[in-house]
């Protein structure tokens, strides 16, 4: 019997290639993004490629009530979610008092409240059957505070904490929440939070998001609690066992300031 993986920010990067990783195994597709056009290409692609059927939302996740909506679209379609990926994410650079709220109160909206609503709705539904998984997309900022992205950092953090801790709730049910965390990774992400000139940005270290995607959705399908995408990200996650904090905030803040 056919699966189907509700996949958000499903329309380029990460997102779109975790995708193409269902389709490829002949799952069906419900992805949500806030361009309707790419969607469509998105859909018509897949649907030739691999013969799966494949529903598209377009909506902007970051706005109020936009969850339920896209757990409403599945319940009037009769589409069971048998796989939740949260992939949509959005950051901002600079100093926080110096940035709009508006722009730092979306990175709330999308990264953390979004994500963890739709956690709570598509759940519900999967403690109901006693089967289904759900992948959350962090990073590996989440296992350290990031001056000039502090927004950002936290919102990954916060995901990372709340996955480990709903995975251990539900584990027993036959459910399993992953968290993917990615490192520097090659998408449009860094030119829309305004990092095209830090170091961070211009590392050499940038993967392509194919095969973080596929190793995320090997981790999700084996019910891994948390993937770390990479020897020098694991390194790096867990560098705050050996350094103090305020060295990790150190090495991070000089990380991401622009190069002059």
């Amino acid at each position: 019997m056919k699966t189907t993986a509700l996949v958000t920010g499903a329309s380029g990067g990460i997102g779109l290639d975790l995708a193409e990783c269902h389709a490829e195994k002949g799952g069906n597709l419900v992805l949500v993004a806030r361009t309707q056009s790419k969607l469509e290409e998105v859909k018509a692609f897949f649907e030739k490629k691999y013969g799966v059927d494949v529903l598209i939302i377009a909506k902007d996740l970051s706005l109020p009530n936009a969850a339920q909506e896209v757990f409403d679209e599945t319940q009037k379609n009769n589409i069971q979610i048998d796989y939740l990926i949260n992939n949509a994410g959005i950051g901002d650079f600079g100093k926080f008092h110096e940035n709009e709220w508006i722009k730092q109160k979306a990175i709330i909206d999308l990264n953390v409240t979004a994500s963890t609503h739709l956690c709570h709705l598509y759940l519900q539904e999967m403690v109901k059957r006693k089967d289904g998984k759900i992948l959350n997309v962090a990073s590996v900022a989440a296992f350290q505070p990031g001056p000039l992205m502090s927004m950002y950092f936290a919102s990954k953090a916060f995901l990372l904490h709340f996955s480990e801790a709903i995975d251990n709730e539900v584990r027993d049910l036959g459910i399993t929440v992953s968290t993917l965390c990615p490192g520097p990774t090659q998408s449009d992400f860094y030119d829309k939070a305004n990092l095209g000139d830090t170091r961070f940005s211009k590392s050499k270290a940038l993967v392509g998001s194919k095969p973080v995607a596929q190793f995320g959705y090997k981790a999700m399908l084996k019910g891994e609690a948390v993937a770390i995408y990479g020897t020098k990200n694991y390194i790096g996650a867990n560098a705050s066992r050996f350094l103090t904090r305020a060295k990790m905030v150190e090495i991070i803040g000089n990380m991401q300031r622009k190069i002059r």
